[in-house]
């Protein structure tokens, strides 16, 4: 648990805290916007790569546990999943209460051409930094998730 000492920081340490957040905002809103523009070649939104990439992964996934793991409302994936389904990428099966996803013909041939093709934009993202300081920058990163994790637990 933490207790008030912990948040009282000097001016240095406040300064390199929002010099970092700044940063790691920069660095993540430059991917994002990156990102988006690569996945234009194929008319795909990141959100519905995201649903590409989970439901390529499944097979088969239920409708609940896509929102889930894509960490968005009931609502908001009903949508998604809608217009995925009038693309011809998805199809949703229901079993009583249950939907489920999974893709079809066209959706597993845009999974095998987008996937592999965003894997590497997505890495080559990092060439800035060699593969020591790409380890380095991975094991500071699961470091402080975990201390975030941790301290929302308190």
């Amino acid at each position: 648990m933490s207790n008030e000492s912990d948040w009282s920081l000097s001016k240095r340490d406040k300064r390199v805290g929002l010099m970092i957040w700044f940063r790691l905002s920069r660095v993540y809103n430059n991917s994002i916007r990156r990102n988006n523009e690569h996945l234009k070649k194929w008319d795909l939104t990141s959100a519905q790569f995201d649903v590409l990439i989970q439901v390529g992964i499944s097979k088969e996934i239920t409708q609940k546990e896509l929102a889930q793991k894509l960490f968005v409302t009931k609502g908001n994936i009903t949508q998604l999943i809608s217009k995925m389904e009038k693309l011809g990428l998805v199809q949703r099966k229901q079993d009583w209460k249950t939907k489920t996803i999974s893709l079809t013909d066209k959706g597993e041939q845009l999974y095998n051409e987008v996937v592999p093709d965003q894997e590497d934009f997505q890495a080559s993202q990092f060439y800035g930094l060699d593969q020591e300081e790409q380890l380095q920058l991975v094991t500071l990163l699961k470091k402080l998730q975990k201390h975030m994790e941790t301290e929302d637990e308190v």
